[in-house]
């Protein structure tokens, strides 16, 4: 099955010298505004370049197995990299956010970082799909073109080093989306999650067509649109390796969430990080730059 999702706005990526516009078109029977996505023919740096795409979502394998993979392919039917290929700026304080992992469910999605074209998978634990404990509360996934840099030791967080994936994305708005859904989002704060010694950031955002879109725009909006979230999202992400046996994931920044400006300022930084990435200079690793 395929399906389409939509966004409609002249944007400009931050990788991108000038504005490219976004096409709209009618497609029935799909998500968001039932629209396609188009992306701009020209790229800098060294990630091929989409010539007048369309892209959809094509799925391989059998959902919760091991060859479940949600790809992204153009309007010929071409492999294209959610991570490398989908725009992260739309200009206005407005970013792509590619969903991961639907609100409220367990099965633990995501962009497979190191296969061609990275698509989504199921991750694996023991040779087997791995689920949470429990259910995340909200949508979660990733900012295309960005990347946390494993060779790099934030000074503001306690000299933690970036945990070589994009970064992640909360989305606290009342819809549940669909694996493989691009949003159009505005970024409120940033939770600087360390794992096991690693910096994981947590952008909290919501998206454009969500009905209290309009009335949140930095954390203490949060507080007062949806109480008690931020701290749930901390709460979440602190515990939920616990009940595995391993001890609790720790926050930085005060354990608490930093504001919009704040999040601007990461996702400006890691921009930056994988634009360096993709010229190849620094060492991709094990990582598909595909």
């Amino acid at each position: 099955m395929a399906a389409t999702r939509a966004i409609s706005q002249t944007t400009s990526c931050l990788l991108f010298k000038t504005p490219f516009a976004l096409k709209q078109s009618h497609i029935s029977n799909l998500c968001f505004s039932n629209k396609r996505v188009v992306f701009p023919s020209k790229r800098l740096f060294s990630c091929k370049a989409i010539y007048n795409p369309e892209v959809q979502i094509k799925e391989e394998g059998k959902p919760e197995t091991l060859d479940y993979r949600v790809f992204f392919v153009d309007h010929s039917g071409k492999k294209v990299s959610p991570w490398h290929d989908i725009p992260l700026k739309l200009g206005g304080g407005v970013f792509n956010f590619v969903v991961e992992i639907p609100k409220e469910s367990s099965a633990k999605m995501e962009v497979a970082t190191d296969e061609l074209y990275t698509p989504i998978k199921q991750d694996t634990k023991k040779g087997k799909p791995r689920y949470y404990p429990y259910n995340i509360n909200w949508n979660y996934g990733l900012l295309p073109q960005t990347w946390e840099d494993p060779s790099f030791a934030n000074s503001e967080v306690e000299g933690a080093f970036g945990d070589n994936d994009p970064v992640d994305v909360v989305e606290i708005g009342e819809t549940r989306r669909k694996i493989g859904d691009v949003l159009k989002v505005k970024p409120l704060g940033a939770l600087a999650m360390i794992d096991e010694g690693e910096l994981d950031w947590k952008i909290v955002a919501i998206s454009l067509d969500d009905p209290k879109a309009d009335l949140v725009n930095d954390v203490d909006d949060v507080e007062k649109h949806f109480p008690g979230t931020l701290t749930a999202i901390r709460d979440w992400f602190r515990d939920y390796k616990i009940p595995d046996g391993k001890p609790a994931n720790k926050f930085g920044l005060g354990n608490k969430a930093a504001n919009k400006d704040y999040a601007l300022k990461v996702i400006t930084e890691t921009n930056e990080s994988w634009a360096k990435l993709v010229k190849r200079s620094i060492q991709a690793g094990d990582l598909s730059l595909v």
